[in-house]
């Protein structure tokens, strides 16, 4: 009995929700074999898996029916971080298509929204962002990659909205000019999702290239809080995405959010700009502006990244309550929040590559061709 014996037996035993079997996953580790013992070691993804029993389990039967008698042993270990994201990585299968759909040179501009902690309203400035870029002539795709949290149907009313197949393709819901896909169009009666990073990735490479986007001008990816395995999957995946970071002013927003920005530079993504939500309250009697959260939090971004602040969102209750009905506020640009969305997408198209270079060609400068 060698090793190639006992990897021919474990290529038997299957990760049940990554449907590959341990050894092409890797994590078949430290192979010892005596005349009397056979002991593996399988580095499982994440040291909490909730399927570490079941894996176990089968591959000590695998080992039992090759051993020749002698006694086996399987310990449980955990990859590494960086080995758990070259797993990701792998099993992004769709990673040249994605490229070639949202990639470089690619017609469409993707935007993600991040933010370095959950609360701060980051999906319902993604989905009055899109409205509002959709109102002002783009063609809109939005892509809630919040797979754990997924909130975007019902800010678009659409929480019921179950997508259409054609020819092995998801044809995404779409509600007030903008094409959306949600985990939560797929999850009945509000039921949980309790994945592991590298199904997450998988998830999302299908939303991305089994999806008909069509040819959206801007596509908007709202990703999770923080700077886990999803954003790292986009950042993957889509290269010349751009990311627009979500703030609220509270300092403590603040100086999370500033580790997101630094996962964009680190990932050599494009950092486009800070937004502040929840910026200010206007009084309705005293038409003052009082600022609830604290003053500077987008600020402190925009200084210490070197982006500019491309719109403050004051906090009112019409957001919260068009969140509820599916009716986005930035559908109202005549409200000052509405009008709030619309100054943040013009900020948005005024940044991007047409506009750069219509602007380098009325000053007389060369433009990229």
């Amino acid at each position: 009995m060698n090793e190639q014996d006992v990897r021919k037996a474990l290529a038997q035993v299957e990760d049940p929700e990554l449907r590959k079997n341990i050894v092409e996953l890797g994590m078949v580790r430290d192979i010892v074999i005596d005349d009397a013992h056979v002991s593996v070691t399988i580095a499982l993804t994440t040291p909490s898996c909730p399927l570490s029993e079941p894996i176990k389990a089968d591959a000590e039967r695998a080992l039992q029916a090759v051993a020749g008698g002698r006694r086996v042993t399987v310990k449980l270990g955990a990859m590494t971080e960086s080995e758990r994201n070259e797993l990701t990585h792998r099993l992004s299968s769709k990673h040249e298509l994605t490229s070639s759909l949202f990639g470089p040179g690619s017609h469409t501009r993707t935007i993600a929204v991040a933010s370095g902690k959950g609360g701060v309203g980051k999906s319902t400035v993604t989905a009055n962002l899109a409205v509002a870029l959709a109102q002002q002539g783009q063609a809109v795709a939005l892509l809630d990659a919040d797979v754990y949290g997924p909130t975007i149907p019902l800010m678009f009313g659409a929480a019921a909205a179950s997508p259409q197949a054609s020819d092995n393709k998801i044809i995404p819901p779409e509600r007030y000019g903008v094409k959306f896909m949600s985990m939560a169009l797929f999850l009945p009666n509000n039921d949980p999702v309790i994945w592991r990073g590298p199904l997450l990735g998988r998830a999302i490479e299908q939303f991305i290239g089994d999806v008909l986007w069509g040819s959206p001008d801007i596509l908007l990816i709202d990703l999770p809080p923080g700077t886990g395995d999803i954003a790292l999957t986009v950042a993957q995946m889509i290269p010349a995405a751009e990311i627009l970071i979500v703030t609220t002013p509270q300092e403590a927003a603040a100086k999370v959010a500033i580790k997101a920005a630094k996962m964009a530079r680190t990932t050599k993504h494009k950092l486009l700009g800070v937004v502040e939500n929840m910026s200010y309250f206007v009084c309705p009697n005293c038409n003052e502006k009082h600022y609830i959260f604290g003053r500077g939090g987008a600020v402190e971004i925009s200084q210490t990244m070197g982006i500019p602040v491309l719109g403050s969102i004051p906090l009112d209750e019409s957001t919260r309550a068009g969140g509820d009905s599916g009716e986005p506020p930035a559908l109202h640009p005549e409200t000052p929040v509405g009008a709030a969305f619309h100054e943040l997408a013009k900020a948005i198209l005024a940044s991007g590559p047409e506009a750069t270079r219509a602007t380098a060609s009325a000053a007389g400068a060369p433009t990229a061709s």
